[in-house]
């Protein structure tokens, strides 16, 4: 992106995007604003809006973003982070204006505007706008809104990453990252071991626990205040909103999976018995039933994957090679580096994929899973800048169906022994994807709705609900320990509000879609054309156009059958139940 955090090009990037913006305001910030009254007035302005829309995520700001990801100790990068994310946040409230200027627009005449031919092009733009503005404040409201989001919100996720990213664990003599120990837990043959770096891992977390404290509580308070002055009435609302979803079809899936935790309650009960242990700790949900012979160091999963990807579809395959040859895929874990794994990108700069990659199978899985974010982002461009944000929702059916196909392909390269040991892990990463991540959205949903009664929620209290609802999916067979819910802490997703159902509606959407591809190879079209829909319709409306109906009652209980079915087979093949 940048040959150096001091490269001058990077003041002469955010210069040039602040005339930009400035540029815009001059022309369509006046007193008549004409676009308002007049089709052709309004159809000039949209095109620009759009043309500037595709640097709305400045580059020289995700710079340091990622710079900070990868180098926690680097104070520069924080430093210049805030001050970017400060600047960025004036030139957004140059803007400001328009959005909330074309949310006046009388409903009769919105609808004459959205049935317009000469604004074809931006129909479900301005449907979006239209629909959005019930939650809109007015323009100087909405510019405290940009710049408050910097110190009630980021800088507080941030402060917590930072303090998360510079610990270690003490292991075998030595300390290893934090990110690393995390990842490491699950590898441990012995529930002695698993058990021991678990309650290391936990006391590293609670000593970053006053902050995480003071943190989620500030975030929460800070969204409370959000959404009552934007008319919000339930936590999740603005999320499901933002992400295109209808609401029913979302509250349909917590309340499906939720109801049917009974099947992760089966598959733990079994997993007990396959480790020979009368109870499970927290420490144990994600262990191992044994090992494959197999090992994936980075460079043969990029060569299995990229064989994976040839014969599915070269064009993919492409991508993924330019990715590797060109850096943009950081893979190793280390001291100072954020855990976890992400694909970032935008429509103008180049995309970004963080690994902590530890040789693994989940590690390949987990590259497929980041790489299904980049290819959808590729082919997503095709939509043009205001159309080429995909739903969140939708970017988790892209990863998964990746995660699956490659998974899938590893499974059949095994002899039937070792099957047993994969169907268990595919089983096991499904329920964390699925009834995992909808008990976080409850463990969430309680979270917000306690601060807002109660006003204030301690460490403790905090820790003892992570373990309520954590409990709850898991089932009897789990002894949770109070330190477990310490877990908390570190997990990023709580700060990314209810974006976790995104994960389960995901996965039990590319289930659906890999049904129909196995029932019909040419179904890959259909895949393609998803993949390539960008942000053009909701969800569900991409999603119809390829025969796939998520509102039909019953659609998730589908996938979730899947999922009992695999613990069925796993139970025959191990003869256990």
């Amino acid at each position: 992106m940048y040959k150096s955090a001091d490269d001058p090009q990077i003041e002469k990037d955010m210069a040039e995007l602040g005339s930009l913006f400035k540029a815009f305001a001059d022309k369509y910030d006046t007193a008549d604003k004409r676009y308002l009254h007049d089709e052709d007035e309004l159809s000039r302005a949209l095109t620009d809006f759009e043309k500037m829309s595709a640097k709305f995520d400045a580059k020289p700001l995700l710079y340091f973003h990622f710079l900070r990801d990868i180098e926690a100790s680097n104070e520069e990068a924080s430093a210049k982070t805030a001050l970017f994310s400060n600047r960025i946040a004036k030139y957004d409230n140059m803007i400001a204006f328009f959005m909330v200027s074309l949310g006046t627009i009388p409903q009769d005449r919105q609808k004459q505007l959205i049935s317009s031919v000469k604004l074809a092009h931006f129909k479900v733009f301005l449907s979006r706008v239209f629909s959005d503005a019930q939650h809109m404040l007015s323009i100087a409201e909405e510019k405290i809104m940009n710049l408050k989001s910097q110190p009630a919100y980021e800088m507080w996720i941030s402060g917590n990453e930072k303090m998360l990213n510079m610990k270690s664990v003490p292991w075998k003599g030595k300390g290893i990252p934090l990110a690393e120990a995390l990842n490491a837990v699950r590898q441990l043959s012995r529930a002695a071991d698993r058990a021991k770096l678990a309650g290391a891992i936990a006391e590293a977390l609670k000593t970053v626990a006053p902050l995480s404290e003071a943190e989620i509580n500030a975030v929460v308070i800070d969204k409370k205040i959000n959404d009552e002055l934007r008319g919000f009435k339930k936590p999740y609302e603005s999320t499901i909103r933002r992400y295109r979803n209808d609401p029913k079809v979302v509250e349909r899936l917590v309340d499906t999976v939720t109801g049917d935790f009974h099947i992760s309650h089966r598959f733990y009960k079994l997993k007990a018995k396959l480790l020979k242990l009368k109870q499970l700790g927290y420490q144990d949900r994600a262990a191992k039933i044994g090992k494959i012979k197999i090992e994936f160091p980075f460079t043969k999963s990029v060569s299995v994957f990229s064989d994976i990807l040839m014969k599915l579809d070269p064009k993919l395959a492409d991508i993924f090679k330019s990715y590797v040859s060109k850096g943009q895929i950081d893979a190793p874990p280390r001291i100072g580096k954020r855990g976890g794994a992400y694909c970032a990108g935008t429509y103008e700069n180049p995309t970004f994929v963080l690994l902590n990659h530890t040789d693994d199978l989940h590690s390949f899985t987990t590259l497929a899973h980041e790489m299904g974010h980049a290819f959808h982002g590729e082919l997503s461009r095709l939509q043009g800048p205001i159309y080429s944000d995909y739903s969140t929702a939708l970017a988790e059916t892209a990863s998964t169906l990746f995660e699956s196909i490659a998974l899938d392909e590893i499974i059949e390269r095994l002899p039937d022994k070792e099957k047993a040991i994969v169907l268990h892990d595919k089983i096991n990463d499904d329920i964390a994807t699925i009834f995992r991540q909808v008990a976080c959205f409850n463990f969430e949903k309680e979270i917000h709705e306690t601060v807002r009664t109660k006003g204030f929620m301690s460490k403790e209290e905090l820790a003892e609900l992570h373990n309520k609802h954590m409990k709850a999916y898991l089932g009897p067979v789990f002894k949770m320990k109070t330190d477990d819910g310490y877990y908390f802490v570190h997990w990023s997703h709580l700060r990314r509000f209810f974006y976790v159902y995104s994960y389960a509606y995901g996965m039990l959407v590319s289930k659906a879609l890999l049904r129909r591809y196995r029932a019909d190879r040419s179904f890959w079209r259909s895949i393609e054309r998803f993949l390539s829909a960008g942000g053009k319709a909701s969800p569900e409306e991409i999603l119809l156009e390829i025969g796939i109906d998520v509102s039909k009652p019953g659609f998730f209980e589908e996938g979730l059958k899947e999922i009992e079915e695999d613990i069925v087979r796993l139970e025959k093949l191990t003869g256990k139940k």
